[in-house]
């Protein structure tokens, strides 16, 4: 999930044995892999505006939703089982644009480190195994203080080029005094898959994430984007999120929203 460095040149890689049959080669993906810039993208890096769906639009439930979010490799495929260690770090910010004096509703921090391993099966690259340490928080003090901790466990499958699907989960250190009953809202684990059209002009992606409980309760985040132009990793970008923990702050707090803007994103798969 965390391929952005190195998938930026994968269609170079990909050797064609059919006409709808795509393979990886093994060896030249890792020493792409282990050559490319250490630096890239992580998460979806966005700017994108909107306002609430299910109630009429105010300057209070309408804002700017931006992510900046990147990772640095700290290895190359030298740990065991050939294995690669990476930092990361993305930050979330809700601005209430619309109010006086545009101030910002609240900032979220997620850093982490983890280990990754790219997953083949007979000399094709079907996906690809994480585990992570990860503090996320909104760097608040007092009754505005959210924050816990996760070790998380992620992995993700390429059926194709074309079709991703990914899942999550975590085990979690709540530290957080104001947010302990945080899994009922912004969930255990997740699931999703992600669509690349065949001309490349389009991505879209859905993920819905498990909150605590034996109901099916369900945050859903769905993303759709239109590459502005051919050769750019821009897109214009439509994204809907109906569900709690849309941020730290408001962790408990319903939201269905409808933003739309820009999208920046790796050339193959995103992160999630």
């Amino acid at each position: 999930m965390t391929l952005a460095c190195m998938f930026s040149a994968l269609p170079a890689q990909i050797t064609n044995i059919g006409k709808d049959k795509e393979q990886f080669n093994v060896d030249s993906i890792v020493n792409d892999f282990d050559n490319r810039p250490f630096f890239g993208i992580y998460k979806d890096n966005y700017f994108v505006l909107g306002t609430a769906l299910n109630h009429k639009p105010t300057e209070y439930n309408s804002d700017v939703k931006f992510q900046i979010s990147f990772r640095q490799r700290l290895t190359k495929s030298v740990l065991p089982f050939h294995s690669h260690l990476f930092l990361s770090y993305s930050q979330k910010a809700m601005w209430n644009i619309f109010e006086e004096s545009l101030p910002f509703h609240d900032l979220n921090f997620n850093p982490g480190i983890g280990v990754q391993k790219l997953i083949f099966y007979k000399g094709k690259l079907v996906g690809n195994a994480t585990i992570m340490v990860e503090h996320e928080s909104n760097g608040r003090d007092g009754e505005a203080s959210r924050s816990w901790n996760k070790v998380s466990f992620a992995g993700s499958l390429y059926i194709d080029p074309r079709l991703m699907v990914h899942a999550k989960t975590w085990i979690p250190i709540i530290d957080g005094q104001q947010n302990k009953d945080i899994l009922k809202y912004s969930g255990i684990f997740q699931a999703g898959a992600q669509f690349i059209s065949r001309n490349k002009r389009w991505v879209a992606d859905v993920t819905f994430v498990k909150r605590q409980g034996w109901n099916l309760n369900f945050n859903t985040i769905v993303n759709v984007g239109f590459r502005i132009r051919e050769k750019d990793n821009q897109f214009l970008m439509l994204h809907f999120y109906d569900g709690y923990g849309e941020n730290m702050l408001d962790y408990n707090k319903y939201h269905c929203r409808l933003r739309i803007g820009l999208l920046i994103r790796p050339t193959f798969f995103s992160d999630f």
